[in-house]
């Protein structure tokens, strides 16, 4: 049986980049992952960089994605100068196209929006959003920039940062998942694995929407898988410096001259199939944005899983077991809030305490609601 400072379950982003964080600290850390680690939901993610509340519910996390957002040029130059590796960092900015319907009413609503919680945006006409993006339609009304976002090639991301991680002396385990949470004498002695068991002073459950399907996790990570479908495409007329932003779906270029365009949002459980009814949505919204896409190659479709949460909040921070840490539930932000997420894991495990207040992500939320349906009228 091995011991470590620190286990975590779960190979994605979030995992590594807490791996990395805790192995610079000189902590021994191992990952653990039931596949090759970084395949799932960061490989399937746009990698889109905005602190942006996408609904209502989402005004919350403003301030811890605001956070993240304001990490990521250290994070990735610091991935960038361990792995030697480029990760594909697109610190442009963004549009938020708004087409048809009382575009001026819709702009000033986003507007109070944005700064009411902090965040730079610039209510912008038709014709100047053409300036900055010529490829976007006629049709265009108005926009809003919003110039402090940023994008990431995450498919370059999450391996090089394991690659950082392991080069920090964390080691990663592929193929050998966590099974159960090791529970004994109501704290958390670290993971149980197929055939075997690893000792650690901190466990870490980092596996996205499978993180549930561990023994014991479920009761403070009820999570479960949104599919998300996307594809990806190339069109020589076309070139965007920035993310656009949709109501029907958002289009994120890479370096490679790329763009990709998603995502649906869909319950289906852990089906990853590409459908035609997806990929219609996707390429009719995006050709409405952009009509020069109707003569665009298709150079690839997929599908990913996203770990969402009943309140579609992320499920940060410790539990009322001794030794457990929770880091999953981030839905659409887990490229986002990895720099943030690391930063508070190794906070709290170095400190017990932490620089950005987490505690609405608290997996103790779920426990307490639960007390609260079950307790007598």
């Amino acid at each position: 049986m091995k011991r470590y400072d620190a286990v975590i379950a779960g190979g994605g982003l979030i995992g590594a980049s807490i791996a990395l964080e805790l192995a610079r600290t000189g902590l021994q850390v191992a990952l653990f992952d039931a596949q090759e680690p970084g395949k799932e939901a960061s490989w399937a993610s746009a990698g889109i960089i905005s602190p942006a509340p996408e609904s209502p519910g989402m005004i919350s996390m403003v301030p811890i994605c605001k956070a993240s957002a304001s990490l990521y040029p250290e994070f990735v130059q610091l991935i960038e100068e361990l792995s030697g590796e480029v990760v594909g960092y697109r610190a442009k900015g963004s549009l938020e196209i708004v087409l048809g319907g009382d575009a001026q009413e819709e702009v000033s609503t986003v507007m109070a929006v944005h700064h009411g919680v902090g965040l730079a945006a610039e209510a912008l006409t038709g014709e100047q959003a053409r300036e900055l993006e010529p490829s976007l339609t006629e049709e265009l009304q108005a926009a809003i920039l919003r110039p402090d976002e940023a994008s990431v090639d995450n498919r370059a991301l999450t391996p090089a940062t394991l690659k950082a991680a392991r080069q920090q002396s964390a080691q990663i385990f592929t193929g050998n998942g966590a099974a159960a949470l090791w529970l004994e004498e109501g704290r958390c002695k670290g993971l149980l694995l197929a055939g075997d068991r690893v000792e650690a002073g901190w466990t870490i459950v980092a596996a996205g929407c499978f993180s549930s399907r561990i023994e014991g996790v479920a009761r403070y990570a009820p999570v479960f898988p949104t599919k998300g479908q996307m594809l990806a495409l190339r069109c020589e007329t076309v070139r965007l410096e920035r993310v656009l932003w949709a109501e029907k779906v958002y289009l994120v270029p890479r370096n490679d001259g790329r763009i990709l365009a998603g995502a649906t949002v869909e319950h289906v459980g852990f089906d990853r199939e590409v459908t035609a009814g997806g990929l219609r949505k996707l390429l009719s919204a995006a050709i409405e944005l952009i009509p020069a896409f109707e003569k665009a190659r298709i150079e690839e479709t997929w599908a990913g899983l996203r770990p969402d949460s009943p309140d579609h909040l992320p499920i940060l921070g410790p539990t009322d077991l001794d030794g457990l840490l929770i880091a999953t539930g981030h839905f659409r932000s887990g490229i986002l809030l990895a720099p943030v997420t690391a930063m508070l894991v190794r906070e709290w495990i170095c400190s017990q305490n932490v620089s950005v207040d987490w505690e609405r992500f608290s997996p103790m939320r779920f426990l307490e609601a639960r007390k609260t349906q079950t307790a007598p009228g």
